[in-house]
């Protein structure tokens, strides 16, 4: 600490002793957390003392609540500052468990369309399976089943129809 002369010692010793309770209550009025606010006014002398030379009995309730305010903004904008970046870290948290539930219920809903294509007939499954997961054309499906375009539509229609209505049911 600063070698402070004896007059500067008892401003500051007496400052203390007449306005601590009042910076107290300005900063607790201001910042809403009485342990944080002890903490703060306990700083406002602190850097009183640091003012040192410069420091005068007219001009250090004026030091004070200076210093006072320029806490009180500091605090305020780290505490801020953590809400955000808190908030941030929620929200990708959440994203990610998000993220993975919707991984497992789009497995599950795949394991149960699985499941009632299985059960379709054999000519139905294989034109459902050519156009679900193999993304071909009635076109390309007819010719190579041999089948008219007309029938290919059919079960592709009853083959869609059929598992809505099952996947409806599993929801």
């Amino acid at each position: 600490m600063k070698d402070i002369s004896q007059t500067t010692y008892h401003l500051i010793a007496s400052s203390y002793e007449i306005y601590h309770e009042q910076v107290r209550r300005y900063i607790c009025s201001r910042i809403n957390d009485a342990d944080d606010a002890d903490d703060l006014a306990q700083d406002v002398f602190l850097r009183l003392m640091e003012c040192g030379q410069i420091l005068r009995e007219e001009t250090a309730k004026d030091f004070i609540f200076t210093i006072a305010r320029n806490l009180i903004i500091d605090y305020l904008r780290r505490y801020y500052k953590r809400q955000e970046i808190t908030s941030y870290i929620y929200d990708m948290q959440e994203a990610a468990t998000n993220d993975t539930e919707n991984r497992v219920i789009t497995r599950d809903l795949q394991a149960h369309e699985w499941m009632k294509v299985l059960s379709l007939p054999a000519q139905r499954r294989k034109v459902y399976c050519m156009s679900r997961y193999e993304v071909r054309s009635t076109a390309e499906i007819a010719s190579t089943l041999n089948l008219s375009l007309r029938t290919v539509e059919n079960h592709l229609s009853l083959g869609r129809k059929e598992v809505r209505e099952y996947m409806r049911q599993c929801i």
